[in-house]
């Protein structure tokens, strides 16, 4: 039987990770929060005898602790842990930018120490404990924290994504831009629709069947073989009126096109594009 686990953060990552070991199976005992009421909501939304406590008394309780708070919090969290007289045991933390040593304290205590960052997004805890099923998830640390990481991940059907701890910001920049930049480009292309007269709630509906169709097709197919538009097809001309009726949209809009056209371009080049008609659009792409 694994040895009990304590879950440091009330939030919805910690709520939907511990809800989710304890479907696999896992003993989570506890669920800790600064904020006493905050960690009872995270309790009750745990169910199964799980109890709310404070991070000092969590080691009372637990001899594995997964601490899922905001990046900015890891090393305060693990230090009140440590503060506490935890001695021994594994901790792991799911900031995505940071290594192990963000439990530095902890380590200093005897506690195996490593990393488990899930590649999803998650919205609220009822999302979260969907969609964290069959995701990827970063991992790093010493031998006990490597091996509890990747029993958790088997167990969540996921796969295990080895990222050395000077890696990691590159690993989560990306998956920043899979995600939030993601619904940044969303906004933005909604933003246009409604300059061009289409009306604000219906331009989600025009825009869902091309971005599910567009997102099944770079899956499948990977970028290159699913580019399609202007400049796969080296039309200059289309890329210029573009910007040119660009120029009444909010600047953060005239630099998104123009940083992403200069990205689609490498990989309309990888899809044979030929040379000039690609120095052609990446003229105007620089405004040059």
């Amino acid at each position: 039987m694994t040895e009990a686990i304590g879950i440091a953060g009330a939030g919805r990552v910690a709520q939907a990770m511990g809800r989710l070991l304890l479907d696999r199976g896992f003993p989570v005992s506890c669920i800790a929060s600064r904020d006493p009421e905050r960690a009872f909501a995270a309790a009750t939304f745990l169910g199964r005898g799980v109890r709310a406590v404070g991070y000092g008394e969590i080691a009372r309780h637990a001899r594995r602790i997964l601490i899922a708070v905001p990046d900015s919090a890891v090393a305060d969290v693990s230090n009140l842990i440590a503060d506490a007289g935890i001695r021994g045991g594994i901790a792991l933390h799911t900031c995505g930018t940071k290594g192990p040593d963000a439990l530095q304290r902890l380590m200093d205590r005897g506690v195996s120490c490593g990393t488990i960052h899930p590649l999803q997004t998650i919205v609220n805890a009822e999302q979260g404990v969907r969609a964290l099923c069959g995701c990827a998830f970063a991992v790093d640390g010493d031998g006990p924290a490597i091996r509890w990481a990747e029993e958790i991940a088997a167990k969540f059907e996921g796969e295990v994504l080895r990222v050395p701890p000077e890696l990691r910001p590159l690993y989560h920049a990306g998956a920043v831009m899979a995600s939030n930049y993601l619904v940044g480009l969303i906004g933005a292309a909604q933003h246009l629709m409604e300059m061009a007269g289409v009306r604000r709630e219906g331009s989600l509906r025009a825009l869902a069947p091309l971005l599910r169709a567009t997102l099944e097709n770079v899956l499948q197919q990977g970028p290159v073989a699913a580019l399609t538009g202007p400049i796969e097809r080296g039309d200059s001309e289309t890329v210029a009126a573009h910007l040119l009726a660009l120029g009444t949209a909010p600047e953060q809009i005239q630099l998104l096109y123009r940083a992403a056209g200069l990205e689609v371009l490498e990989i309309a080049l990888a899809r044979g594009l030929a040379a000039d008609a690609a120095a052609s659009i990446e003229q105007e792409l620089r405004g040059n």
